[in-house]
């Protein structure tokens, strides 16, 4: 769970996230994450954009601003496709930051 910090309607859409939290989950640039907002109850999807490393930059941007307001606090999820016996053995990577730090 991170807090939001930016809200930007004029960018064509994505979420931009602190490259040390991307690195923590194991995120790419351009990668299709879920997002729930805890606040409001909202789900939608879009993709990751790099932020400045360190920053604790969680800004959602286009039309996914709309759906969030700055300080309500968010799950970003990834999904990932294998073959049935790599997921018997996959464990996915949980990161819980404080003050959107790792």
């Amino acid at each position: 769970m991170v807090t939001v910090t930016e809200a930007n309607l004029n960018y064509m859409g994505s979420i931009t996230i602190d490259e040390d939290l991307m690195d923590a989950a194991g995120l790419i640039a351009g990668e299709k994450v879920q997002v729930v907002d805890n606040n409001n109850g909202e789900r939608f999807e879009t993709y990751v954009i790099r932020g400045e490393r360190g920053s604790g930059c969680i800004c959602l941007n286009g039309a996914a601003a709309r759906k969030v307001l700055v300080g309500d606090t968010v799950i970003i999820m990834s999904y990932a496709l294998m073959d049935f016996e790599e997921a018997r053995s996959f464990r996915p990577s949980i990161v819980f930051p404080k003050n959107n730090r790792v």
